[in-house]
């Protein structure tokens, strides 16, 4: 219940505000709006205000303004509050504020989440120094090290940790050209990431040359009775490097009752301590309170509106270099989302709290408005490109040839709709076995 709730409300604010960009433009260039309607279909609830009808339709993946005159296949009348009626500036103005206004969006949920303040890993805005290469990854196979610094991939310059993920992830299963120093020299290797999850993000297996640490010490408990204090940075059990906090359980698990080595950091000391867990059902404890490395920061308002600005626009490229791999096939169509698993991360992140669930909003929102604006028949911005092409050549074309054009980019959203419906039911595992 939660999950179709929560969807119900994101898809509904993000299909308002997109609605609204149309109906407000077009209200304010004259234009007489008949219809203001979130969903399709048949109407479930409407009421009249002047001459707008205004209803929540039964399918409720999307929504329309039906505006006076806006499909050249009805009779006109030719009034000048008729959309056709006006200059094609002014009708770009009305396709176009759609789009906008969940560009604006977007920009205004992630400032707000921002203003609230947020945790993030110590390691992300720093330049990506590589920790542990474990055995068997992508990297180790291509012969990197810890120590070497990653300087490009596939490109583009990497800067931080967050660049050389946000470059990767989009690869699975492509070989990319990976540049790294080691030593003052510089070193190019091909290197295919592995696809991770369900929605095939590219990895090659490097970590950050981070620790966790200890933040409270149970009395009694093995750790207390192992030496282990609050303050100590664990760095590896038994050999095995622990750089976040989740793996040190998953490095205990095997060895309730049994001794192990773990390695701390004491004040900047190394020390070996010999700790016995205590078995618990599957994994086993030592009685400590851990977190990884983090830091905190809470921006003022003006910081948090350039910080949205500059995350909005370094996830816009993200998204076209997606599109582009997704034309070139170097990035797979499985990293699609459909309404199933939009509903998921939807039920989710309502779980998580509102600032979870104004961060998804925010990048569903310019998802919508940069997809709105492609040149894809049906879209807005098909009908805006077919403005552009009927102004170039200085003439309308023909209602037989828009129909043409148009039903091509019906039938291209149909298939892709298919597509992404595909995936998302494969992404469910007692579904997926049904599917071919």
């Amino acid at each position: 219940m939660v999950t179709l709730l929560a969807f119900a409300f994101v898809l509904g604010v993000l299909v308002f505000v997109h609605e609204l960009g149309h109906f407000l433009m077009a209200r304010r260039i004259g234009v007489r709006v008949l219809t203001f309607s979130l969903g399709f279909g048949p109407k479930l609830l409407k009421t009249q205000r002047g001459d707008t009808e205004y209803c929540i339709s039964a399918i409720p993946l999307g929504g329309y303004v039906k505006m006076a005159g806006d499909n050249p296949e009805e009779a006109r009348s030719g009034a000048p509050d008729e959309f056709l009626s006006k200059s094609k500036w002014q009708r770009f103005q009305v396709l176009v504020m759609g789009p906008a206004m969940n560009l604006i969006l977007a920009v205004v949920l992630l400032a707000a989440v921002l203003v609230n303040g947020a945790t993030v890993p110590v390691y992300q805005d720093e330049a990506p120094v590589l920790g542990p290469v474990p055995a068997g990854s992508p990297a180790a196979q291509a012969g990197l090290l810890p120590g070497d610094r990653v300087i490009r991939v596939d490109g583009h310059d990497v800067h931080t940790w967050d660049d050389l993920f946000t470059y990767v992830s989009t690869h699975a299963g492509h070989a990319i050209p990976i540049t790294f120093e080691r030593d003052g020299q510089t070193v190019t290797k091909q290197i295919t990431p592995t696809g991770q999850t369900e929605f095939q993000i590219g990895d090659i297996g490097v970590l950050p040359d981070v620790h966790p640490s200890i933040q409270a010490v149970q009395a009694g408990s093995p750790a207390e009775q192992g030496g282990i204090k609050a303050g100590d940075v664990v760095l590896s059990v038994n050999g095995k490097p622990i750089t976040f906090a989740s793996q040190l359980s998953q490095a205990l698990a095997p060895h309730g009752g049994e001794m192990v080595a773990m390695i701390v950091a004491r004040h900047g000391v190394k020390e070996t301590l010999h700790i016995t867990p205590k078995k618990s059902g599957k994994t086993a404890l030592i009685g400590v309170t851990i977190s990884d490395a983090v830091k905190t920061f809470k921006p003022g308002v003006m910081d948090a509106i350039g910080l949205s600005f500059q995350k909005n626009y370094q996830e816009t490229m993200l998204i076209g270099q997606t599109l582009w791999g997704l034309v070139t096939r170097q990035v797979s169509a499985k990293q699609l989302m459909g309404p199933v698993a939009i509903a998921q991360l939807s039920g989710q992140s309502a779980e998580a709290g509102w600032v979870a669930l104004a961060s998804l909003m925010a990048i569903l929102s310019l998802n919508l408005g940069l997809l709105n604006l492609l040149p894809i028949p049906v879209l807005d911005g098909g009908h805006i490109f077919m403005m552009a092409l009927e102004g170039i050549a200085r003439r309308d074309f023909s209602i037989a040839v828009k129909e043409r054009v148009f039903f091509a980019g019906f039938v291209f959203l149909m298939m892709l709709m298919v597509m992404v419906i595909y995936n998302d039911l494969a992404r469910i595992p007692w579904f997926s076995q049904f599917l071919p």
